[in-house]
């Protein structure tokens, strides 16, 4: 098949930070193939508002087993891809010695291992390309912890882990691999915090406010650009100074 320079996956596109980087994505050019596992009426303005440059294909990134045939699924339908976004990511919160063993293979499978299983099938044709971005969206407290996440922190710190190696695999053959961690930011995984918690954890920034959608979104978007060109294997935080 010909290479299809602008087209890209989006995982976790339905919501939050997924509908902004999908956005951001579509201003710039590209072709997104956005991915949840259910279709939202964001997405749906989002294709009204770019005909034919949005695209959207349900999967249950849970489903582990299922991801190698959605991975030739989308290259028959669309082609190969020049870029992929893993930002889908889901968080347990309670603590690890009574967390159900079923919700901790939940957290692993949504956020490290299929995003470790989508950058082996889509690489393949990003490297018959010689071209490509891969971009995959950890978390500051895949470094600095936090109490009742450990499942979810493991999993993020794993990612960068993942960047790491596999930028060391593709940058040879010319393809971008780069971590974009963001701080705390106003999402449904936030919203549930208590007010004392949220204030708490807002006061860790010089700013003294969280980062929003669009500030992620505007640096994943520079990192799938010509400009992100020369940034490799980084792990590139956007948390408004929270961990400095």
């Amino acid at each position: 098949m010909e290479a299809e320079k602008d087209l890209v996956l989006l995982t976790g596109a339905s919501r939050g930070l997924g509908v902004d980087i999908a956005r951001n994505l579509l201003s710039q050019g590209f072709t997104v193939v956005a991915s949840s596992r259910g279709h939202t009426a964001d997405i749906g303005t989002l294709a009204d508002a770019y005909p034919g440059r949005l695209c959207f294909e349900p999967c249950d990134l849970y489903e582990v087993h299922n991801i190698q045939e959605f991975c030739s699924h989308l290259q028959r339908k669309y082609g190969r891809f020049f870029g992929l976004v893993n930002n889908a990511g889901l968080g347990r919160d309670g603590v690890l010695a009574t967390m159900h063993e079923r919700d901790i293979q939940t957290v692993l499978n949504v956020n490290l291992i299929a995003p470790i299983l989508l950058c082996k099938y889509l690489s393949r044709g990003m490297m018959a390309n010689r071209r490509g971005r891969i971009v995959n969206i950890s978390s500051i407290i895949g470094s600095t912890g936090f109490a009742g996440l450990s499942v979810y922190g493991a999993s993020k710190a794993g990612l960068h882990g993942l960047t790491k190696s596999l930028s060391r695999e593709l940058g040879k053959v010319g393809i971008n691999v780069n971590t974009v961690s963001p701080g705390y930011m106003e999402t449904h995984m936030t919203s549930g915090l208590g007010g004392d918690r949220l204030q708490s954890i807002r006061r860790r920034s010089p700013f003294n406010r969280f980062v929003t959608l669009d500030q992620v979104a505007s640096t994943v978007g520079f990192l799938m650009s010509d400009a992100g060109s020369g940034v490799h294997g980084a792990n590139v935080v956007v948390d408004l100074g929270s961990t400095a």
